[in-house]
């Protein structure tokens, strides 16, 4: 099935949105071109790589976030399944593996079709999104890589909820 192709002109272009956004909140940035910008942001556990990338053929925002983890080859089968148990746990995004350099990276796409413009609010949501996602898995990563536990236990020792203070 073939769709017709239509291509609405934009009155702002959506990374022009982010980088606004970027520079409101104070955040670091750099503009990799016109279609792309990539924002350093400070975690609890490490700090993020977040891009924004304009995909004008797809018509979507795509934001990847990566963060400092090298997952060596005898711990990609057990990272794969860890990211198959997060995934399907979550309803925005998803974790990649990226088998050339071993990085982790959780991705998510916005279709904006038909000219429709991001809100600061949506660009907001995308990255709280991102990061919580990345900042609740983090551990399970660190557990499966460096500790060598399973995805099962890995992912079980950072979803437990605390109640109350010490």
């Amino acid at each position: 099935m073939a769709f017709a192709g239509f291509h609405n002109e934009r009155g702002i272009h959506p990374v022009d949105t982010v980088e606004a956004l970027a520079d409101d909140n104070k955040w670091s940035f750099e503009r990799a071109g016109e279609d792309e910008i990539a924002i350093l942001v400070a975690g609890v556990w490490t700090d993020y790589n977040v891009s924004f990338s304009w995909m004008e053929d797809f018509e979507a925002l795509h934001l990847a976030c990566a963060f400092d983890m090298r997952v060596p080859q005898n711990r990609f089968a057990e990272t794969m399944r860890l990211l198959s148990l997060i995934n399907e746990q979550m309803l925005f995004g998803h974790f990649d593996l990226w088998l050339q350099d071993g990085s982790v990276m959780y991705r998510h796409a916005t279709p904006l079709a038909g000219g429709a413009e991001p809100t600061p609010a949506q660009i907001e949501c995308l990255l709280e999104s991102a990061l919580t996602s990345c900042e609740r898995n983090y551990q399970a990563f660190q557990f499966v890589v460096w500790a060598g536990k399973s995805a099962e236990d890995a992912l079980g020792s950072v979803l437990f909820e605390t109640v109350g203070e010490a």
